[in-house]
Formats: C-alpha cells, sequence, structure tokens
C-alpha cells in the first residue's frame, strides 16, 4: 500500500523496497563527522543481506568511521525532465571488517571502486534506521 506524507506529498518507501533499491544500485554517498564538520563521499558498495559493504584505504573515511562509526549513506535517482525521482537514506554503525571468514565472504561481493588506488579495506554498514522517498508527478 503506498503511503503519502501529507505534508511533503512524497511517497514514503517501505523498508524492503528502500533494500531492494540499495541492491540495484552500487554508488552511494557516505556521511561521516570529520574534524567535528559533516563531509560526505562517493563509495562503490553491495549491499550484504540488511547491510552495505565498501571498501576503502587509510585516509578520511577510515579515520572517521575509526574515531566514530556514526555514519548515514544516502543513494538516489533522478529524472530532470519528469522532474520524478527516489532516495534511500540510512544511518547506522559502521566498522571496518577484520574477521578473517567476514573479509573472505565479502571479497566475494566482488566491490570494484571506481577511485584509484588499493581499496583493501573493507568497512560495513549495520543500518538503525532505513527509509525513503518517491517523488510522485
Amino acid at each position: 500500500m503506498v503511503q503519502i506524507d501529507e505534508r511533503t506529498g512524497l511517497e514514503q518507501l517501505e523498508e524492503t523496497k528502500c533494500l531492494l533499491l540499495l541492491g540495484r544500485h552500487t554508488v552511494g554517498r557516505l556521511a561521516v563527522v570529520q574534524d567535528g564538520r559533516p563531509a560526505v563521499f562517493p563509495v562503490s558498495y553491495r549491499r550484504d543481506g540488511g547491510t552495505i559493504v565498501f571498501r576503502s584505504d587509510e585516509g578520511a573515511k577510515l579515520d572517521a568511521i575509526t574515531g566514530n562509526g556514526d555514519v548515514a549513506f544516502e543513494i538516489d535517482d533522478l529524472d530532470p525532465r519528469s522532474r520524478s525521482g527516489w532516495s534511500v537514506a540510512v544511518t547506522g554503525r559502521a566498522a571496518e571488517i577484520t574477521d578473517p571468514l567476514e573479509l573472505a565472504a565479502v571479497e566475494r561481493l566482488h566491490i570494484e571502486p571506481w577511485a584509484p588506488g588499493a581499496k583493501a579495506r573493507y568497512i560495513r554498514i549495520v543500518p538503525e534506521s532505513i527509509g525513503g522517498r518517491r517523488i510522485l508527478r
């Protein structure tokens, strides 16, 4: 059943639909707190069950996650011509995957980073909330 937010007129996407959309896409935006300020980074990812996994190297993302695992993650798709689109937002906790068995499992996800570099570290986001909205025209 379609739920429309009375205030905004936007369709509220159910969690199962959000997970489906997360599974169909491979690039999203990771938001972290870096030096007390918000920072957003594009990342290649894969949905792994109800979680999100991406690869990283040493640097800003890994430092921010190690210092404070609270993150937000977002994907969207927009059509400027029809002025329609949707977005899915996830908030949760991110941590580096270090368990050898878990690492072997996520390596089989074949996450291919767009940015250059080895990206040898794997990070898992465990959602605390998942929500989405669709613009209806």
